[in-house]
């Protein structure tokens, strides 16, 4: 297996310091590894597999004889260098919301839809509460079929970046919020993101385009509350779907089970559900507290946690690579 050589966007940040992490466990067969960020943080130093890398500042001529580019810079930074890098030869593979809702361009999770990179070969990385609940709905949709989807995050802190995880911080020590608009440490806060027309927040909406998208059915009922908790690590999502068939809660743990990448954990008498810290510095999506929706016909219930700056950002974005090294997308 031949040597990739990788660009990192965004390396000093949050997302962009565990993907070299996560490179390292994997072993990922890193070549040259070039580190990118912005002007400012140009110079300053990180480690992978023992050795010092020297941070280098972005610019249109970085990704000459590179293979493979990891962005975590933001949407401008992946709108302006993203297309750039790809004219360049390389494959990237984008974790910002820049490419997400483009029809041209895959959004992959990929145990789901892998398949879906010849689209293209820059690849969105989705929203990271998307992640962590379209393992399971993709199982579902494979034996079931579903028909609807309402979603309820419990999203921590560090989906915000080091300012989300500074102003828990901060609050939790008697300082005023300076980030948020509330007293992060006091309350959950339902906002996250910006307002739209619609009453729903941004990362709502998100969540409900990129579901659509990923499991290919974009007439699917799917609504969603995005809500901000008070732990630093660890997203969690209620999940309530309606089924096309029957079921029993015995074929849909089978189902969850038999599906790669997900861990049940669903014995509610032994105190036995998905947490934040179970999930915390793992690559799995925990699912348990499964239990039929009384409401309706064909109703389930469930709740999913997963670690969402590794599998709902970092290490999603390195698997995808992985799965592509091993189709010889990356060859």
């Amino acid at each position: 297996m031949r040597e990739i050589d990788t660009c990192i966007v965004g390396a000093t940040g949050l997302v962009g310091q565990t993907m070299l992490r996560v490179l390292e466990e994997y072993d990922f067969p890193v070549g040259k590894l070039k580190l990118l960020a912005s002007k400012r943080s140009a110079g300053s130093l990180s480690v992978f597999k023992g050795k010092e890398y020297v941070v280098e500042e972005l610019t249109e001529t970085s990704f000459s004889g590179y293979d493979l580019a990891l962005f975590s810079a933001g949407a401008s930074v992946s709108q302006t260098f993203g297309p750039i890098a790809r004219q360049a030869g390389l494959v990237v593979i984008d974790n910002s919301s820049a490419w997400r809702e483009d029809p041209a361009i895959p959004l992959i999770v990929p145990e789901v839809n892998l398949e879906d990179h010849a689209l293209d070969p820059l690849i969105a990385n989705p929203n990271c509460s998307t992640i962590q609940s379209v393992l399971p709905l993709k199982a579902l949709q494979n034996t079931f079929g579903v028909a609807r989807v309402n979603y309820t995050t419990y999203q921590a802190v560090s989906g915000s970046g080091q300012q989300g995880i500074a102003d828990l911080q901060a609050t939790k020590n008697g300082e005023p919020a300076t980030f948020y608009p509330h007293d992060i440490s006091q309350t959950v806060i339902p906002e996250i993101d910006r307002p739209m027309e619609n009453g729903y927040t941004k990362e709502e909406q998100k969540m409900i385009n990129e579901t659509k998208k990923i499991l290919h059915q974009p007439d699917l009922p799917v609504s969603a509350t995005c809500v901000r908790v008070p732990i630093e690590n660890g997203h969690g999502v209620s999940i309530a779907v309606v089924l096309e068939k029957e079921f029993s809660l015995e074929q849909i743990r089978a189902c969850f089970q038999q599906f790669p990448g997900i861990l049940v954990v669903d014995n509610l008498e032994e105190h036995q559900y998905p947490t934040s810290t179970l999930a915390k510095d793992t690559d799995q999506v925990y699912v348990g507290r499964i239990r039929r929706d009384l409401s309706v016909e064909n109703g389930l219930l469930f709740y999913t946690v997963a670690d969402n700056i590794r599998k709902g950002a970092a290490a999603n974005a390195v698997q995808i690579a992985r799965a592509l090294l091993q189709e010889g997308v990356l060859a």
